[in-house]
């Protein structure tokens, strides 16, 4: 690897060109990588925490919306009690609405209905469970906004008033809308436009969003849904039927995919034109008796080395950067994982471009650096 060495230390400024090029390449997949984790959070985290194996949704429901769209029968939960493998089965509701705290704090949730004291009634970091009708257990990043426990928010424009007894740990969103846990029958209720005073009709009582299915197995989803006329998903699945998640998470993927293949052209041409730079010094070496693999390895060697430094500047600018971003309203979140992942396929993607570069290097004739094409 002299060879590859010495001309990274003669040729200083321009390899620190082209790593300038590949660190601010990685800078932006660290930062996509940052936003589509912190959409995905602010998506789905209310989801994604909670103690579900699937949903199951109204029958032939679109899969897309499910959550704001589905409408199941009470009954459903005890067909589903019933299946093979099912550990637990619990309804659920899911709404949003637009509330203010008697303290002026407007705020946006997404209202989870759950049987109190089922597997889905959520723990809490402060406070207390829920226990009554009429109370809610928000997530700690409503109470980030101002929304604190014994404050008494009210649903707009119904007039509904809830007591906030209770916030959750971590981030608990849906939607991008903070989550808010109350007893199914208030859900119900708030769920169907009641307002204070009025009177509820039975049918209120009798419908939900979903059911909610925990199996420490396989469970035969398919099964189920025929015998109680619904349409399931996994809990994975039902993340698509969150709004905003598919478009949002699909968007971001294609500019990751787009930037990964620019890095591999980027890289590439580079080095091919640094490959036609060096045609009659490689030919010379080559007429000293070194081998084609041993000039393919060094210049993939020259290659990794450049990914490497300047993937490591890059996404060491990147998690800089995210760290301030994420101390700012933007979903935005670093995961060692997907960083790991990122800078991974970049590197590698980077020498595949300078592989196909250097394979010139097989083509060039010793004797042409002795003068035999003059």
């Amino acid at each position: 690897m002299f060879l590859a060495l010495r001309e990274l230390s003669f040729a200083r400024g321009r390899f620190a060109l082209m790593g300038l090029v590949v660190a601010l390449i990685a800078l932006l997949v660290v930062l996509l990588s940052g936003l589509s984790v912190g959409l995905v959070n602010d998506g789905v985290s209310g989801l994604q925490r909670m103690p579900v194996t699937a949903f199951a949704f109204q029958q032939d429901v679109a899969k897309d919306s499910a959550f704001s769209r589905s409408v199941v029968e009470l009954d459903a939960v005890d067909t589903w009690r019933g299946q093979d493998g099912v550990e637990a089965a619990e309804a659920f509701g899911n709404t949003l609405v637009n509330a203010r705290s008697d303290r002026g704090v407007e705020i946006d949730l997404a209202l989870f209905g759950v049987q109190v004291g089922s597997f889905l009634d959520p723990e809490v970091a402060s406070g207390a469970r829920l226990k009554n009708e009429g109370e809610v257990v928000i997530s700690d990043t409503a109470a980030e906004e101002g929304v604190a426990v014994g404050d008494t928010i009210t649903l707009e424009p119904a007039g509904t008033s809830l007591k906030v007894v209770g916030v959750m740990a971590d981030q608990h969103t849906f939607g991008h809308v903070d989550v808010g846990y109350l007893p199914l029958k208030t859900w119900q209720e708030i769920a169907a436009g009641v307002r204070p005073g009025d009177e509820v009709p039975a049918r209120v009582y009798e419908e939900i969003t979903a059911v909610a299915i925990k199996a420490p197995g396989d469970v035969d989803l398919a099964a189920g849904d025929r015998a109680a006329g619904t349409t399931s998903m996994t809990r994975e699945e039902s993340f698509g039927a969150s709004p905003g998640y598919t478009a949002e998470t699909s968007t971001l993927l294609l500019i990751q995919v787009f930037l990964y293949v620019i890095s591999a052209l980027v890289v590439g041409a580079f080095f091919t034109v640094l490959t036609i730079q060096r045609k009659h010094e490689l030919a010379v070496v080559r007429a000293l008796g070194a081998s084609t693999g041993y000039l393919l390895r060094d210049s993939i060697f020259q290659s990794l080395v450049l990914l490497v430094i300047a993937a490591a500047v890059g996404v060491a600018l990147g998690v800089a950067a995210g760290a301030a971003l994420a101390s700012t309203p933007m979903p935005f979140a670093l995961e060692a994982g997907s960083i790991a992942t990122a800078t991974l396929l970049l590197v590698v993607l980077g020498l595949v471009g300078a592989a196909v570069a250097v394979l010139r290097i097989s083509r060039i004739d010793p004797v042409t650096a002795l003068g035999a094409n003059r």
